[in-house]
């Protein structure tokens, strides 16, 4: 089965828990009241470090979002047991895209490289977001979590 054609429970099998946590609340909504709380989540995407925020160049751009989105990670220790961090950087009239931002930063922040890395891809079509934003804006989420897994892999040795 291809990653991007998962259907809900298969997305959902293998989530970290504040990931499940969040698809649940996403699933006990209807789609209008999904794209509400996909706007709430944009407004509160974490502010980015000083160290970031004074060295923009230090993150890499997501060319996968209609909107401009950067973003970097960090890793505390080595291999898949290492805690991996995530920082973003997306304008605030962007708000599917900063929403997207945030959910992956609320989900997976703090969590192992491993559980980051053992996140389906298929998980951004698992929150019910289809009907309300374009598959190219998914696609944009899906595209965000590939460039955090490369980079883990890359910073971690896992």
């Amino acid at each position: 089965m291809s990653p991007i054609d998962h259907t809900v429970p298969d997305a959902q099998d293998a989530l970290p828990e504040a990931f499940q946590e969040i698809a649940d609340d996403f699933h006990a909504l209807g789609p209008k009241d999904r794209l509400q709380l996909l706007l709430e989540f944009s407004q509160s995407l974490p502010e980015l470090p000083e160290r970031y925020a004074e060295h923009p160049e230090l993150l890499e751009p997501v060319p996968e979002c209609q909107s401009p989105i950067f973003l970097v990670t960090e890793v505390e220790g080595s291999g898949r047991e290492a805690i991996a961090h995530l920082f973003f950087s997306a304008p605030q009239e962007a708000p599917t895209t900063r929403g997207f931002a945030s959910i992956l930063a609320e989900a997976l922040d703090g969590r192992t490289v491993g559980e980051v890395l053992d996140t389906p891809e298929g998980v951004t079509r698992g929150l019910g977001l289809a009907e309300v934003v374009s598959p190219l804006r998914l696609n944009g989420m899906a595209g965000m979590l590939a460039r955090i897994k490369r980079q883990l892999v890359e910073k971690a040795g896992a």
